[in-house]
Order: C-alpha cells, then structure tokens, then sequence
C-alpha cells in the first residue's frame, strides 16, 4: 500500500516508518494519522515482523507535534473526537502493538510528537534533538498523553515542571531524566537503533509479546494482580518451541534460532 505523508518498509523482519513532511518539520495532520492506522493493520496482519522503528524525514524534525493549522479550527466536540480516535487512542493502539516500537529521533520532538514517542517502547535519541509539551503556550495542555505517560517516565515533579513552563530540553537532559533511553551523534542514530532492532528480533517473538503485555500492564494493575499476570505469560512461554530451543541451545553452547512457534 502506498501512502502520502508516511515511508513504510519491511526488511527482515523489521518494520520502519517514516513520517514524511519535512517541509511540516513532520507534524501529525489528519491525514497522516489516518495513514498510521492503516500501517498498523499491516503491522498487525504480518505475523513475520518482529520489530518497528518510527522515526521522522531529515535532520530537523522527529514529528514537532499536531498540525495546528487543523487544530486552530476544532470545536469542543471536534476535539474530543479527535482525542478518543486519531489522538489519544491512536497512541495507546501504537504503544499495544504486539512488537517492540523504537522511537528514532532525530531532531524536534514536541507536542504531539514527544507524546508520540513517549507510546514507544524504547527512545534512541540524537545529540541534537529537543524536547518538550509546549501546549500551554497555545493555551491548552497536551491532550495525547502526556499528563499521564511522561510522570511514569520522568516522575510527577519534572512532568509537572515541562508542561507547565512548555520549556525545551536537549536530549542530555532528556537522558538525564529518563525521558530517552540512549543519546548518540546523529551520524550513528541509524546505525545504533538497527541494531537494537536486529538484536530484538533475533528473540523469540512470543516472548517477547508476552514480556510487553505484562510490562504495560504493570501500570494499570496492583502489584499481586501484576505479578499473576506475569506468572501467566511464563507459564505460556513454556508452552512455545521457542522454549525448547532456548534453553538446548544454552546446554548446548550455542545461539538459539528462534522460530516464533
């Protein structure tokens, strides 16, 4: 399938897209969420993906958030339809894709876009990326998740601090605080996340699934039901051939090869 504003690939088992409006520092219109949600019924339908990368088009911009000019025009009912479709509920359905989604970032992510990537499963970023949800100076608060994801990343003192200055931070800082797993010079950004996706997709991919549902689900439960929920997905793990070859291949000396069974 072809798209408008997003580049979709799949090469070995790893999926990359590319949010493909430079000349919008790749901000989220309509019509490229809309293109998201079609590239996630792809995403799901395809059981030999292990892996996704998202990421944004140049050197300037990972996504730097919504596009206001289609904001600028929404009534109040407007927006709660967009926020309980192509806003907050796009985002949790990408952040509850069975595989494992790394956020490449590359420059600007703001706004929508660092909500964005805060539904990622991990954030490799660039030397030269900024951060931040500068929402209150269009006066309003972020409505894709930030209130809720960025305290569980950063703790509620910082999140408090970053939404309401709508302050920029460097990506050292955005390290610092536990915002983005890694920074690296933007030279080596690919290079570094092809590599974390390929060393994923060697695991077995329904342990891995299992290892995310129990891991998001952690935030939504008690510690005991948590801990039932992860006593769950291990006993199905040895249910898997996936198992089996793991722990021969551990006797064995050698490298499992998953087969996802």
């Amino acid at each position: 399938m072809d798209f408008k504003n997003v580049l979709f690939e799949k090469v070995e088992g790893i999926a990359t897209i590319v949010i493909n409006r430079p000349e919008k520092r790749n901000a989220l219109n309509k019509e490229t969420r809309l293109e998201l949600l079609d590239i996630m019924k792809e995403i799901k339908a395809d059981t030999n993906l292990r892996v996704a990368i998202l990421t944004g088009a140049g050197d300037k911009a990972f996504i730097s958030g919504s596009d206001i000019s289609e904001l600028k025009e929404m009534t109040p009912i407007d927006m709660y339809n967009f926020t309980t479709t192509l806003a907050q509920q796009l985002y949790t359905d990408f952040g509850n894709l069975d595989i494992p989604v790394i956020a490449m970032i590359n420059g600007l992510c703001i706004g929508g876009g660092c909500e964005l990537a805060m539904a990622c499963d991990i954030r490799i970023a660039a030397d030269t990326a900024k951060f931040g949800q500068p929402e209150v100076l269009l006066g309003i608060i972020p409505g894709s998740g930030a209130t809720q994801r960025l305290p569980r990343l950063v703790g509620i003192g910082k999140a408090k601090e970053l939404i309401y200055t709508g302050n920029l931070i460097d990506a050292k800082e955005a390290e610092r605080i536990g915002l983005v797993n890694k920074v690296v010079p933007p030279g080596t950004l690919k290079e570094e996340v092809m590599g974390l996706a390929r060393n994923i997709a060697e695991k077995s991919p329904f342990v891995i699934r299992m290892a995310k549902k129990a891991i998001n689900g952690s935030f939504e439960s008690t510690l005991h039901m948590g801990l039932a929920y992860e006593a769950m997905t291990e006993c199905l793990c040895f249910s898997t051939e996936d198992r089996k070859e793991g722990m021969s291949a551990f006797f064995d000396k050698r490298k499992a090869r998953f087969s996802g069974k």
